[in-house]
């Protein structure tokens, strides 16, 4: 008996595998068919391996005709059904791989209801990135258009300068002088909006190479203070520091220290003079954390979600000024910080709002070598007031 078990587990396994690398050939070959054809394949196979089987030993161990013929018609019975379930199955997984495609064919895309589960997911996923696409198309569109706006009319004032200048319809020095400054101005501002452009072009691209290295956020935030100080001084805008348990990070020290100086020169610009812009550095969660407050008035709370968007500058509490940024310092500071694998975001608070950045902290040894080198007369000290 155990060796008449041992030669059908034989015969079976031998004849399984044969028709199973058979199948695997035909699949192969099948690769770009239908789903269908390769769900009747799997089943085909299965149903062959199990008659090859059945034959084999009935063949050997059951001479008789009518107990073989009732073996193999069960076996022949049970793969008709097997076939009958496979080809429902397959018209189903057909019918809505065919819905799937012709909505993706639409446009605007709109993800169909009622899926599978794996092309619900693919449908949800093209759903989203269609509506991403729409988005940064939008965004691009309106860059165009607003710089579009800010090339011309700068252009076409230093035009009409020019034009002054060289037809000698000004000729006293003081306005030829006060000329000469204001089409210094404007290059300068065109300059400065060309290479805030190229660099967002970079971060969008990929192609932004960071330089990680330890630093301090003691000594990022003296640097950016630093900075800062003359735009504050002439807007007549108190600027303040405040370090307290702030961790080290591994960042790039000049792009993170621009994301943070374009935050803050954001802020002096839309605080009126005589009020307050506080920067603060400390660790929260686990996290490091700079923050930026200011006394802008607050943001409405259906702009809020724009602020980083790229040229968007808003109208209600923040309208822009004569001496106005370019609308790109708040998506170029978002990119340089997602570049680091940090957030930023903004809360009303207050007299204005708190911009907020958070980052990965560093080591604990370095946390407390960096507070050791703030405390001991490092580079911060005597620019950053330490928080109680």
């Amino acid at each position: 008996m155990t060796g008449d078990l041992g030669m059908i587990v034989a015969v079976t396994a031998g004849l399984g595998l044969l028709v199973a690398g058979l199948g695997l050939a035909v699949m192969g070959r099948l690769r770009t068919r239908s789903i269908g054809v390769m769900l009747a394949v799997v089943v085909v196979v299965a149903v062959v391996a199990t008659l090859a089987g059945v034959v084999a030993i009935t063949m050997r161990m059951i001479l008789e005709g009518p107990a073989r013929d009732i073996v193999l018609s069960v076996v022949a019975v049970g793969g008709l059904v097997g076939l009958g379930v496979a080809f429902v199955l397959a018209r189903r997984v057909v019918g809505e791989s065919r819905r799937l495609v012709a909505a993706v064919r639409e446009v605007p895309f709109s993800a169909p209801r009622g899926l599978p589960a794996e092309l619900q997911t693919i449908a949800t996923t093209l759903e989203e990135a269609y509506a991403r696409e729409r988005a940064l198309e939008g965004a691009r569109r309106e860059l165009v258009a607003w710089v579009s706006h800010d090339l011309r009319t700068p252009l076409a004032g230093m035009r009409a300068m020019a034009e002054a200048l060289e037809d000698g319809v000004v000729s006293d020095p003081a306005t030829v002088g006060r000329y000469h400054a204001q089409i210094r101005l404007e290059v300068d501002r065109l300059s400065a909006m060309v290479d805030d452009l190229f660099e967002l072009s970079r971060i969008h691209a990929g192609a932004l190479r960071l330089s990680r290295s330890g630093i301090g956020l003691a000594d990022l935030v003296a640097d950016t203070l630093a900075g800062a100080e003359p735009l504050a001084r002439a807007k007549g805008v108190r600027l303040t520091a405040e370090a307290g348990a702030a961790p080290p990070v591994t960042a790039d020290a000049g792009a993170l220290g621009r994301a943070l100086l374009n935050l803050v020169a954001n802020a002096i610009r839309h605080t009126p003079p005589g009020r307050g812009v506080v920067l603060r550095a400390g660790l929260d969660d686990g996290l490091a954390c700079l923050s930026v407050s200011d006394c802008c008035g607050g943001i409405p709370a259906e702009d809020l979600p724009r602020v980083f968007d790229v040229a968007f500058r808003g109208e209600a509490a923040r309208t822009p000024t004569a001496d106005g940024g370019a609308g790109l310092g708040l998506a170029i500071a978002r990119g340089l910080v997602e570049a680091h694998d940090g957030t930023i975001g903004v809360v009303n608070e207050g007299p204005g709002c708190r911009f907020e950045i958070r980052l990965p902290a560093g080591s604990a040894a370095g946390s407390a070598a960096a507070a050791a080198s703030v405390e001991g007369g490092g580079p911060a000290q005597g620019a950053v007031r330490r928080a109680p």
